[in-house]
């Protein structure tokens, strides 16, 4: 069972608990009669245009994007275009995402991460919640911070 990290600790999966489930984008359409918007979420790959979800931006309540390669940043660009695009529901990184990376991960809109269990063997929580500290003492912030004092 994979493990999700939300505000840098080790949580339970709240969507899946609270009767929500993932649907492949591409299955989408043919599944969704049945389904009530609050219990929908889609995997959208990582090379998906976020503007080809525009349309169902209002009917479902999670994206997962997957992360294949912790090199591969593609999924931090769709998710910053959907929070422009006004979707307000929960968006989760899936697969090869370091800790170390966990604050571009927040500052791009997520949510939440969701690694395998081998990576949290690696990277225990105490990792995660010490990169959540980094969000914003950034280089851009302490700029900020000297400009804002002078």
């Amino acid at each position: 069972m994979p493990v999700i990290i939300k505000d840098g600790k080790f949580v339970e999966d709240q969507f899946l608990a609270a009767g929500g489930g993932f649907i492949q984008l591409d299955k989408l359409s043919l599944s969704t009669h049945g389904l009530e918007p609050q219990h929908t979420g889609v995997d959208v790959p990582n090379d998906t245009k976020p503007e080809a979800l525009a349309g169902l931006l209002n009917s479902v309540e999670a994206i997962r994007i997957p992360f294949p390669s912790f090199a591969d940043g593609r999924g931090f660009s769709i998710a910053k275009k959907l929070r422009r695009m006004d979707f307000n529901g929960l968006l989760r990184a899936q697969g090869n995402v370091l800790a170390d990376q966990y604050p571009l991960t927040l500052r791009s809109g997520f949510n939440e991460v969701e690694i395998p269990n081998e990576q949290a063997g690696r990277q225990p929580q105490a990792q995660w919640s010490d990169a959540i500290g980094r969000v914003n003492n950034n280089y851009l912030d302490r700029l900020k911070g000297a400009d804002q004092a002078a």
